[in-house]
């Protein structure tokens, strides 16, 4: 696989033997490829047709309509399909518009499979189930990681990838900040700018307690 705009795409020998070249690649369950420049953007395609769409199919096909209660909908939901949904959120997080809808249909047409729920709006429904969309529940993780790393209890040190004002009382992020075109949205960019009013003596459970709404 070859990466990068520049690159000159040599050809690379194993005991006299060509390797192959391929234009994507799976890695711990993450595509990548080397054409969306490591943008999410493959990664939440597979996502959406192979992973989450197809489990979701299978609860729609094999669950009875007798059976289609909330409360075994969202258990079944919360197991099989959002793990889908959430996998490897930290590194590949969506954040193109295109992307976040595509991931969004998959929860929009769970919330229309409960009887008595289809006529209803898309947040309607969320607020009835006692959902959050993935845009807010991403968000959420990232915070509460940010702030766990903040206290040193994250095994992921917080200077690598913030800085803090003293001053301030605030965690801002650092000025270098990472490639535009391979990491748009990392982590550190992504949160740098929702992070500020995390301050020095406040406590964890004081600072998820707005969070903890599944």
């Amino acid at each position: 696989m070859h990466l990068g705009k520049e690159n000159k795409k040599f050809d690379y020998y194993m005991n006299n033997q060509k390797l192959g070249v391929v234009n994507e690649e799976k890695d711990l369950g993450v595509f990548i490829r080397p054409t969306d420049d490591l943008k999410p953007s493959s990664q939440c395609r597979q996502v959406y047709a192979k992973a989450a769409s197809r489990v979701l199919g299978t609860i729609s096909r094999t669950i009875s309509y007798t059976c289609k209660t909330p409360t075994v909908l969202l258990k079944l939901y919360k197991t099989l399909v959002m793990p889908h949904l959430e996998y490897c959120i930290p590194v590949c997080s969506p954040y193109y518009s295109r992307d976040k809808v595509l991931l969004e249909r998959v929860q929009h047409r769970f919330t229309r499979m409960l009887p008595g729920l289809k006529q209803n709006s898309y947040f309607e429904r969320l607020e009835h189930l006692g959902l959050w969309t993935l845009e807010e529940r991403r968000n959420r993780t990232d915070l509460l990681e940010v702030f766990r790393m903040y206290r040193g209890l994250s095994v992921t040190l917080f200077d690598q990838f913030f800085a803090t004002s003293l001053t301030q009382e605030v965690i801002q992020r650092r000025s270098r900040r990472p490639d535009a075109t391979l990491m748009g949205d990392a982590f550190p960019s992504r949160r740098g700018s929702s992070t500020d009013g995390i301050g020095c003596n406040r406590k964890i459970s004081t600072f998820y307690r707005p969070y903890l709404r599944l």
